[in-house]
């Protein structure tokens, strides 16, 4: 009988271990979105599926594959760590000093891909430092509004916060990457905007944005630049030349029709009709494959991303909190409205690729860090108070 009471005794404590084990591990991963996790690994799948043929050798989908599998792991392990740091001036400061040196590197060392100085060759792999550049500015900007977004209506702080944008923007539209300055300067404006900029400095930005868009086109614009967007203006005024990139890309949205030609089947992206299918046209060759239902999935499944990012900044236990979170989503959005945008004639080709589901490790780690960090910053964020007469203005003196 003794022994009979010893087991269940014994038995007992051991479901109990077991249960305080599992309370335990939900506990430590409390902080993880798991929703929004899960929808940002969805869409890679599914880039990495539009990646696979069933007709050719495609090296594209073994790379991706080991990309997607390093940025898993990566996820987890920054969304465990304590990127408190990123709130002082001196480390912000010094990580965009680091961010300009390689931009400005990559002009002496950098290779050359189709008229295009963006990124370190290393052999195995390229490293393009423009898309952690992004990362940082949202980062850099968090970190200046975050304490005198009151103060955002001083003209002050808008130039500024533009000088560390422009920096950036100008050493990137000189490799020439026209789609990353396009994003930088959307990250820019969008924050300027999540802080409170006055509808009298709008107008005064709309201004200026036009004043540079002229000076930019008449100095500064390569030919083929403008010509892109002269194809923008008029699609389909030259399909066998400049316009063939745009004309291609609307053949495959449009051919997709309802269900799609299969996966791996897609004609203009298999054949060759469509260039860069795997990276700047994956749209394009996505609603080939996945037709109109692939499109809704997809689109489901962006929204749940930057609706779940737009909550994590809706519940920011500070400024910064709150500014981090709207600024990455405000980068996601504005490469996939470039990227969409230009895959159906609605934009100019600026060769921007889509988060989580275009080919390449440089922009997919870095959109899986910029999640993992969101995720450490829901589980370290403490509100930090702040002196009446601490101003703490970066750029200032």
């Amino acid at each position: 009988m003794q022994g009979m009471t010893a087991f269940f005794r014994h038995d007992a404590a051991q479901q109990s271990r077991h249960k305080n084990g599992s309370f335990s591990l939900l506990r430590q991963t409390a902080h993880i979105d798991f929703f929004l996790f899960g929808a940002a690994f969805a869409i890679s799948i599914l880039g990495l599926m539009t990646m696979r043929s069933f007709t050719i050798e495609n090296a594209f989908f073994d790379k991706q594959l080991i990309w997607i599998v390093l940025s898993i792991p990566l996820f987890f392990i920054v969304s465990f760590g304590d990127y408190s740091f990123l709130r002082r001036t001196r480390v912000i400061v010094g990580l965009y000093v680091l961010t300009l040196a390689f931009l400005l590197l990559i002009f002496v060392f950098g290779a050359i891909v189709k008229g295009s100085q963006n990124r370190f060759d290393l052999g195995l792999f390229a490293v393009q430092p423009s898309d952690p550049a992004k990362l940082l500015l949202v980062a850099l900007l968090a970190k200046y509004f975050a304490r005198r977004h009151i103060e955002i209506a001083h003209i002050r702080h808008i130039l500024v916060s533009g000088a560390y944008a422009f920096a950036l923007f100008v050493l990137v539209f000189l490799q020439p990457d026209f789609g990353s300055g396009i994003i930088i300067a959307s990250i820019w404006l969008g924050m300027v905007l999540v802080a409170g900029i006055s509808w009298k400095h709008l107008a005064i930005l709309g201004i200026t944005a036009a004043v540079v868009f002229a000076a930019l086109w008449t100095f500064a614009l390569h030919p083929y630049q403008k010509q892109r967007v002269m194809t923008f203006i008029h699609p389909l005024a030259d399909i066998r030349g400049a316009g063939y990139n745009a004309y291609q890309s609307m053949i495959a949205v449009g051919s997709g029709e309802v269900i799609g030609k299969g996966v791996g089947y897609g004609t203009q992206s298999k054949l060759q009709f469509l260039p860069e299918y795997q990276t700047d046209f994956i749209f394009a060759a996505y609603a080939e494959e996945w037709g109109f239902v692939g499109v809704v999935l997809f689109l489901g499944l962006f929204t749940i991303v930057i609706v779940r990012i737009l909550l994590i900044a809706a519940h920011g236990r500070d400024n910064f909190d709150t500014l981090f979170a709207a600024g990455i989503a405000i980068y996601l959005a504005a490469q996939f409205m470039v990227h969409v945008g230009m895959n159906i004639g609605l934009m100019p080709i600026t060769g921007t690729t889509l988060p989580f589901m275009s080919y390449g490790g440089s922009h997919l780690l870095t959109e899986f860090l910029a999640l993992g960090m969101l995720m450490s910053l829901r589980r370290n964020a403490r509100p930090v108070p702040v002196a009446r007469d601490q101003t703490e203005l970066i750029g200032t003196v």
